[in-house]
């Protein structure tokens, strides 16, 4: 794996985690994500899991599915592993 594929998939890993986040701090399931976005099961579990990204288009479904905007999912997902969440 290059260097570049590798930021890539941990960048990937990180949105995931915070889109888990949220979605357990809202108690909604990967089966309503994967409702709302037209995917299957399986295929919504590649995203939650970092395996696969999330499409541009996928974002701001989810986003919008959590209430919330897309950039501030990023902007969590940017945020130092040691940062804590109020």
């Amino acid at each position: 794996m290059t260097n570049h594929a590798a930021v890539g998939l941990a960048a990937a890993q990180r949105l995931a985690g915070e889109v888990r986040a949220e979605m357990a701090r809202q108690k909604r399931t990967a089966g309503e994500m994967a409702r709302v976005l037209g995917i299957t099961a399986h295929t919504a579990g590649r995203r939650l899991s970092g395996a696969v990204a999330f499409s541009v288009t996928e974002l701001m479904a989810v986003a919008m599915w959590l209430g919330m905007d897309a950039k501030e999912l990023l902007r969590r997902a940017e945020e130092p592993a040691h940062a804590v969440a109020s």
